[in-house]
């Protein structure tokens, strides 16, 4: 295992080695003047400074509160509409088609509503993040759970096991490997989206330090949010994955 996780390592990182190559080369062959396209070298030596900036890691981190304050609220009614629906037909009835109405929308466009209903603050980008994160949790649980073999819950039944007890110690540690890849898309989703709506509308957040230092032609400034919303999106895909490979150790086809 660790064989092969070495090799995919560094075949996964070949595409950001590439994509530096490709901005060091523009750089240096002049093709982009630095100030719309600042050298690598630049954009990474103030990020390094940024990240004894107290007032940098505060944006960071409020830009992490709203992200897994959204992700986990997104997980909460995800898995328990996927795993309810499941296992009642009238909750699978009236879920389904808010699912087919609402899950094609763009959620970005719902995001005035909240500013409207919720502030301009915490409240507005974590429902935004929520909203849009919470549609492939909620189809990942519901594929997984009605996936699993029937006879699994008549045991479960048989033993005088309540069938909501059922679903959620057995059903659902059966579907896991299929909730979490939903959960680990939803993840992605959630980094997307409170990038997008702290740029739309906020006072904090990388994505304010993003459009603040776009508006003021300071372009080292502006890549500087934009590389940290990328590495944190990047870790924070690493440790889901680490987490998913712990609790799956046990799941055959994840040997």
């Amino acid at each position: 295992m660790m064989r092969r996780a070495i090799p995919e390592t560094l075949l996964g990182s070949l595409p950001v080695v590439l994509v530096l190559a490709l901005w060091q080369g523009l750089t240096s062959a002049g093709m982009a003047p630095p100030s719309l396209l600042p050298p690598p070298a630049a954009v990474f030596s103030r990020l390094a400074q940024q990240l004894t900036d107290p007032v940098f890691l505060g944006h960071a981190a409020t830009t992490l509160f709203r992200l897994f304050a959204g992700f986990t609220i997104a997980v909460a009614i995800g898995v328990a509409l996927g795993v309810l629906a499941t296992g009642s037909r009238t909750v699978g009835a009236l879920v389904g088609p808010v699912v087919r109405v609402l899950a094609p929308v763009p959620k970005i466009a719902l995001y005035p509503a909240f500013i409207l209903i919720l502030g301009f603050e915490h409240a507005s980008k974590i429902a935004l993040v929520a909203a849009d994160a919470v549609f492939p949790i909620l189809l990942a649980t519901y594929q997984g759970t009605s996936a699993v073999e029937p006879k699994l819950v008549w045991s479960a039944l048989a033993t005088g096991t309540s069938r909501r007890k059922a679903l959620f110690t057995i059903v659902l540690p059966a579907a896991l490997p299929s909730v979490l890849t939903g959960c680990r898309i939803g993840l992605v989703i959630s980094c997307i989206v409170v990038f997008l709506a702290e740029m739309i509308s906020s006072t904090n957040g990388l994505g304010h330090l993003l459009v603040y230092a776009s508006r003021s032609f300071r372009t080292v400034d502006m890549f500087v949010p934009l590389i940290t919303i990328s590495i944190l999106g990047l870790a924070l895909n690493a440790g889901f994955n680490a987490l998913r490979a712990r609790l799956l150790a046990g799941f055959p086809e994840e040997s």
